[in-house]
């Protein structure tokens, strides 16, 4: 394989996971502004705001499955899926990695 079929290849390669994160957070954000952002915009009742770092420290080191399941299944004044039961586990999912990633 010639060094040019090798550079491109690569490059196509990281286009695709580049193409594929940008995805993922573009769904992430969708879902957060549609549900979650109702609560975390603000803080209400306890919610983490959104990207504030001190307020989501401690829970970013539980690690992301055990916010998840927080995300999934609810956790005190926090309904299952934000109380938006027609959101799909994955929608969810890609909503907690918005927010994680933002409040790194």
């Amino acid at each position: 394989m010639s060094y040019s079929s090798i550079l491109c290849l690569s490059t196509c390669l990281l286009l695709s996971f580049t193409s594929s994160a940008s995805a993922a957070d573009d769904a992430g954000k969708k879902t957060y502004e549609g549900a979650c952002a109702v609560c975390h915009a603000t803080g209400v009742a306890g919610a983490p705001k959104f990207a504030d770092k001190e307020a989501w420290k401690t829970r970013i080191k539980t690690g992301n499955e055990a916010l998840y399941n927080t995300a999934l299944k609810g956790k005190g004044a926090m309904p299952a899926k934000g109380g938006r039961a027609d959101l799909s586990d994955d929608d969810v999912k890609a909503a907690v990695d918005y927010m994680v990633s933002n409040a790194k």
